[in-house]
């Protein structure tokens, strides 16, 4: 099959290669351009662990000056990749929760919720969940540093229009609620939204699928598991 990556860059480029893995062929469509934050304070004091429901986050972290400081905390980790992602820039005790947000805030629960902890949330500008709130009922509170933004694209890129316009796609695949959402905005701006109502659509959670659900697609189709393996599993499947 031939398909539609709208993940950022760095993502959707792994993304793409796992899939040729897999005998498809990947247009890379970042419907997100990720950019760190110069400046965030990181005050470590007093900090148990780091949370983490982002790639993006080690890689902007990892240019911050106060990275030697914090490097030495364990880190919780939303999945594999993200994991990945905090090893590569220095961080050696990293545990994966495997999951989503909702599994990363169960994680840090187990792991701290038996005492006062304080844990530092390396973080995105836009937020799909309210990390402390979940974890304030347990005794656990959250710092949260800013250290990336992700700024939505207006319109989708040229390679993809193309390809949708020459019903040249068997499908798209969807990692996220937001860029669930602007792949529908960007479609509908470009002319193209009955053209992908006709697509199959993974994604990656019911959360992801709610957008898709919402502009009145029906072809879509949700991963068993929030992961990239289970999106790669839904393909063999469908």
């Amino acid at each position: 099959m031939r398909l539609l990556v709208t993940r950022p860059q760095s993502e959707s480029e792994r993304t793409a290669a796992a899939l040729r893995a897999r005998g498809h062929e990947a247009v890379v469509a970042p419907l997100l351009r990720i950019e760190p934050v110069t400046g965030t304070a990181i005050d470590p004091q007093s900090v148990s662990a780091i949370l983490m429901t982002s790639a993006n986050a080690a890689r902007a972290v990892a240019a911050h000056p106060r990275l030697a400081d914090i490097r030495h905390l364990p880190v919780l980790a939303v999945g594999r990749q993200t994991a990945e992602a905090a090893r590569a820039v220095g961080f050696a005790d990293v545990v994966s929760a495997d999951g989503d947000a909702a599994a990363l805030a169960a994680l840090a629960v187990g792991r701290f919720g038996a005492r006062a902890a304080r844990l530092l949330y390396l973080a995105g500008s836009d937020r799909a969940r309210d990390l402390a709130a979940d974890l304030a009922p347990h005794g656990v509170s959250i710092e949260t540093a800013v250290v990336y933004r992700a700024t939505a694209v207006e319109t989708l890129p040229a390679e993809a229009r193309t390809a949708l316009a020459a019903s040249g796609l068997a499908g798209v695949l969807h990692y996220s609620a937001r860029t669930a959402a602007i792949f529908v905005q960007c479609a509908a701006r470009d002319g193209l939204i009955e053209t992908v109502r006709g697509l199959a659509h993974y994604c990656l959670s019911r959360r992801v699928a709610q957008a898709l659900h919402d502009a009145g697609f029906e072809r879509v189709l949700v991963a068993a598991r929030p992961d990239e393996a289970a999106m790669l599993d839904l393909l063999a499947s469908s």
